[in-house]
C-alpha cells in the first residue's frame, strides 16, 4: 500500500512537471500569464529568485535577514514591509505559533520557528496572549497564505502585516537554528528595503543590544484591571495581585481557574499600594529582556517576601532570585519551545514543559548547601550542572542569608540549569518555565493549584499529583 502511494506521488509530480514544461512552449503572447501560473505552482517547492519575485503578482517582495556574525539569508516578505532590528532566537514548538507571536516576552526579539510549515490553521480570537504584538520580527521556512480551520478569522501573514510585524519566509531555518545554537542568540535584522548584505550586517552590528532597553515598561498594562475568579471545588475565592511584567493571558486564566480573583497591576506599581489591596498572595509574571533592567520589581519582591505568599513564573522567577541575592546569567541561546524536559525533584517525575527565556539564576549563588538536607553533600557541583542532583533524586537545600532555607525543586534535563525553587522559611516558590502551557503541554499546570494551597496555608502545597489542574 505504501509503495503504491509513493508511486502515485511520483506520477503526480511527473505529470505536474510535464504540464509546466508544456506551458513553456506556448506562444509568446500568452507567456506572461503562464509563467506566473508556473510560479504559483512552484510556490510550495524549493524556489529561486523567480518565485520570490513573481508569486502572488509580486505582492511579496524580496527580503533579507542579516546576522551580526556576518551570515545572511535572502527570502521574501511574509508580513509587513520595511525593516526591523532585534535579537534572533529560535523556538522549537511544532504548533502554537499564534501564542508565540503574541507572547509579550518576545519583545525585542526576532523569532525563528523551526517547524518548517507555519500558518496552516490561521489566526483565531481566543488564543491571543496580549492585546497587541510585541515581537520584533518572524522568520519561517514556508508560510501558509490560505489557512483551513473553522475558528480562523485571518491568515498569519495578513495578521502580521496588519500589525506592522516584519517577517521573512523561504529561509533555511535549519541552518539558521544551528548558527544560533552554536553562536548564541545575536543581533539581527530583517529588511525589504536594504537588500545589500554588507550594508545590513554593518547596521546590525551598530544596533543597540537588547539588554540596553527596558522592554517590560513597553509591554506592561497602563492601568490595573481585574480577572474574576472561578469556583474551585467549593473553596473560598482567593485574592491575588499580579505584577504585569508582560503577563500572558493564559496565566491569568489559570489563576482564575484555580479560584483566584486576579488584580493585574502595572510593573512599576508601588508595593505598598499593591499590598493595600489586602491580597492573599502576590504573583510576579513572565516578561521580556534582562531582569537587571527592572530592579524595582526585585525590590517589590523583597518587600513582599515574609509578608504575603509569593509565586513567580519566568521573569518572575528571576526577580525573586535577585531579591534573594542570587546571580542571574544569560544562557547561550536560551530556552524557547514546548518540549523542554524538567525533573520535579520532589516527585521524581519528568515534566515536558513550555519555555521562553534567555536568562536564569545560578543556584550556587543562593547560598551554601545544608548537607543534612542535601543528601550529605556539602559542595555545589563545580560545573554548575544541576543534573548532579536529578541523577541522585535529591532536592538540595541552601542557607540563604536573607530568607533562610531555599530548596531546588526543578532541574532542566537538557542542560542542567535550575527551573524551580521553594523558600522553606517564608511562603514563596517560583518556576523558570511556563506551567500555563499556552502553547505547550499541560504537565505543569498543577503549579496554580499549588499557589492556591500555599495561600490557604498548606505546608505540603508542592507535594501534589502532577495531574491536578489539568482539567482547567
Amino acid at each position: 500500500m505504501l509503495s503504491k502511494t509513493f508511486k502515485t506521488v511520483r506520477e503526480t509530480e511527473k505529470a505536474s512537471t510535464t504540464y509546466v514544461a508544456a506551458l513553456v512552449g506556448v506562444s509568446l503572447a500568452r507567456a506572461p500569464f503562464f509563467v506566473a501560473a508556473a510560479c504559483l505552482w512552484a510556490r510550495g517547492r524549493k524556489g529561486g529568485v523567480a518565485v520570490n519575485l513573481l508569486v502572488d503578482g509580486g505582492r511579496h517582495p524580496r527580503a533579507l535577514l542579516a546576522l551580526e556574525n556576518g551570515m545572511h539569508f535572502f527570502g521574501r516578505s511574509a508580513g509587513a514591509e520595511g525593516e526591523t532590528f532585534g535579537e534572533v532566537v529560535f523556538n522549537t514548538s511544532m504548533v502554537g505559533y499564534q501564542e508565540i507571536v503574541s507572547d509579550p516576552s518576545y519583545a525585542g526579539q526576532i523569532v525563528t520557528l523551526t517547524y518548517p510549515q507555519v500558518g496552516n490553521y490561521g489566526i483565531n480570537e481566543k488564543d491571543m496572549q496580549a492585546d497587541r504584538l510585541h515581537l520584533a520580527g518572524l522568520v519561517v521556512h514556508d508560510m501558509c497564505y490560505e489557512p483551513s480551520n473553522w475558528q480562523s478569522v485571518e491568515s498569519l501573514p495578513n495578521f502580521l502585516a496588519s500589525r506592522g510585524v516584519v517577517a521573512i519566509e523561504d529561509v533555511d531555518t535549519r541552518a539558521l537554528t544551528i548558527a544560533i545554537r552554536e553562536g548564541g542568540a545575536m543581533r539581527a535584522a530583517i529588511s525589504t528595503t536594504d537588500l545589500d548584505p554588507e550594508s545590513l550586517v554593518a547596521r546590525v552590528r551598530a544596533s543597540a543590544p537588547i539588554a540596553d532597553h527596558n522592554y517590560v515598561a513597553d509591554v506592561s498594562c497602563d492601568e490595573p484591571y481585574v480577572v474574576p475568579g472561578q469556583d474551585a471545588d467549593g473553596q473560598p475565592r482567593l485574592s491575588v495581585v499580579a505584577y504585569d511584567c508582560g503577563e500572558k493571558r493564559g496565566i491569568a486564566r489559570r489563576l482564575s481557574a484555580a479560584g483566584c480573583e486576579v488584580t493585574v497591576v502595572p510593573w512599576d506599581t508601588p508595593v505598598e499600594e499593591a499590598l493595600a489591596k489586602d491580597p492573599d498572595g502576590v504573583f510576579f509574571s513572565n516578561g521580556p529582556g534582562d531582569p537587571s533592567s527592572v530592579p524595582s520589581v526585585a525590590e517589590a519582591v523583597r518587600a513582599c517576601l515574609g509578608r504575603v505568599p509569593v509565586f513567580g513564573i519566568c521573569l518572575g522567577n528571576q526577580v525573586i532570585s535577585m531579591a534573594a541575592g542570587a546571580t542571574i546569567e544569560k544562557l547561550p541561546y536560551g530556552h524557547h519551545g514546548g518540549n523542554e524536559p524538567v525533573m520535579n525533584l520532589l516527585t521524581g517525575k519528568v515534566e515536558i514543559t513550555a519555555q521562553n527565556h534567555n536568562y536564569g539564576p545560578v543556584f550556587s549563588t543562593f547560598g551554601p548547601l545544608v548537607p543534612e538536607l542535601s543528601g550529605g553533600v556539602s559542595e555545589h557541583p563545580a560545573d554548575e550542572d544541576l543534573r548532579f542532583w536529578s541523577s541522585r533524586r535529591i532536592a538540595p537545600v541552601v542557607q540563604n542569608e536573607r530568607y533562610g532555607r531555599i530548596r531546588l525543586t526543578h532541574v532542566n534535563l537538557n542542560d542542567g540549569t535550575p527551573e524551580g525553587i521553594q523558600f522553606l522559611d517564608v511562603p514563596a516558590f517560583s518556576m523558570q518555565y511556563h506551567p500555563e502551557a499556552k502553547p505547550g503541554p499541560n504537565d505543569s499546570t498543577y503549579a496554580f493549584s499549588a499557589f492556591a494551597k500555599l495561600m490557604r496555608g498548606e505546608d505540603d502545597y508542592l507535594a501534589i499529583d502532577v495531574r491536578e489542574g489539568r482539567r482547567f
